[in-house]
């Protein structure tokens, strides 16, 4: 039989996609990515007009927000292959809060341009997001050790067992 192909009057399951551990990780991951990109994207639009490098840097900035939301999709439809890649931009961009979030601070002075939103208040949102990130990076690590591409065939119909549709010892209770 070809690779990729399922026995004929097998369906393809995955196991570990059932467990509620599993489940409740990808929330978190997804909700964490999403969190990310609404936080960037404030960043980004609230200080487009002081952001040092001009419209470049902004559209970087936009890029990682795009990045995260589409990364949450990929999250949501079981993408395991995502995380590390997420984790690591996750790193980076970790170390562009701590350098940057400083100078928001910096700018809450007497004499430098205002942005749409007070500055000691885009310095907080960053720094959220670097705590944001610190914890999506262990989030997506552990969500990868989760080995959420494991695939089983098992015998079409028998999606009510759990455990690789293997049959119930007959020492097991029958229910009523």
């Amino acid at each position: 039989m070809a690779v990729g192909e399922v026995t004929p009057g097998y369906e393809l399951w995955h196991p570990n996609r059932e467990k509620p551990e599993v489940v409740t990780t990808k929330f978190v991951v997804a909700l964490l990515m999403l969190a990310t990109a609404v936080i960037a994207g404030i960043v980004t639009i609230a200080g487009f007009s002081l952001i040092n490098g001009g419209s470049a840097m902004a559209l970087v900035c936009l890029i990682f927000a795009l990045l995260y939301a589409f990364f949450a999709f990929l999250v949501v439809r079981w993408s395991r292959g995502i995380l590390p890649v997420a984790a690591s931009l996750s790193t980076l961009l970790a170390i562009f809060c701590a350098v940057g979030a400083n100078s928001w601070f910096a700018r809450d002075k007497a004499g430098f341009d205002e942005a749409l939103i007070p500055a000691s208040a885009i310095g907080l949102l960053v720094v959220i997001m670097l705590l944001l990130q610190l914890v999506l990076v262990v989030a997506c690590f552990y969500g990868f050790s989760q080995d959420w591409q494991v695939e089983e065939e098992r015998p079409i119909g028998s999606g009510e067992d759990y455990g690789a549709g293997a049959p119930p010892s007959p020492d097991a209770p029958q229910p009523a």
